[in-house]
C-alpha cells in the first residue's frame, strides 16, 4: 500500500488526465493529447515520458480479439501448492509462479490468499487444449500438488484499464 501511495503522490490531476486518455487509446500522438488537453505538446511529451520512467507506464499493447485468432477459450485455473519437494526441499511459491508465467497460453499468473494459492488465467483454442495444458503441462510443475479449473461460457468485461 505505501509503494502505491507515495507513487500516486508523485503524479498531479493532469498525469491522471493523461494516464485515462492513454488507457483509452494509446496510439494517440502527443499532438492530439495536446489538442485534448489544452497541455502543449512538449509538457504531454515530458509527462508521459516521466511517468514511463517512473514505472506508473509500463507499456503500450494492442488488445486482440481471442476468438478471431481461434484461442476463444478461456480458463482460471487455481492451482494448490506443495512447499516441499523431492527430499523435503522446499519450495518457492513465487519460483513456481514466475515458471507457470512462462507458458504461452497463460495470460496472469497472480498468488492469492484463500483455500488456493495460485490463480491463473489462459488462452487456448478449445477445452480439450485447456485440458492438454492442465494435465500435460501445469501439472508436472514442481509444487503444483492440485489444480480446479473454471471455464468461462461468456465475458462482459475484460480490461487492463486501472480506474483513475
Amino acid at each position: 500500500m505505501g509503494k502505491i501511495t507515495s507513487m500516486r503522490a508523485l503524479i498531479d490531476p493532469r498525469d491522471v488526465e493523461l494516464l485515462r486518455i492513454v488507457q483509452e487509446n494509446c496510439r494517440l500522438t502527443a499532438r492530439e493529447i495536446s489538442d485534448r488537453t489544452d497541455m502543449p505538446i512538449t509538457t504531454v511529451f515530458a509527462k508521459i515520458k516521466r511517468m514511463e520512467r517512473l514505472g506508473i507506464i509500463k507499456g503500450y499493447h494492442a488488445i486482440l480479439d481471442s476468438t478471431r485468432l481461434d484461442m476463444g477459450t478461456t480458463a482460471f485455473i487455481f492451482g494448490s501448492f506443495a512447499y516441499r519437494g523431492g527430499r523435503g526441499k522446499i519450495l518457492s511459491q513465487r519460483q513456481v509462479a514466475k515458471q507457470i508465467a512462462a507458458f504461452p497460453e497463460v495470460q496472469e499468473v497472480h498468488i492469492i490468499s484463500g483455500d488456493w494459492d495460485i490463480l491463473m488465467k489462459v488462452k487456448a483454442k478449445d477445452v480439450e487444449s485447456v485440458g492438454r495444458f492442465v494435465v500435460d503441462r501445469l501439472r508436472l510443475v514442481k509444487g503444483i500438488e492440485k489444480t480446479y479449473t473454471c471455464l468461462v461460457f461468456g465475458s462482459e468485461k475484460e480490461t487492463t484499464a486501472i480506474a483513475l
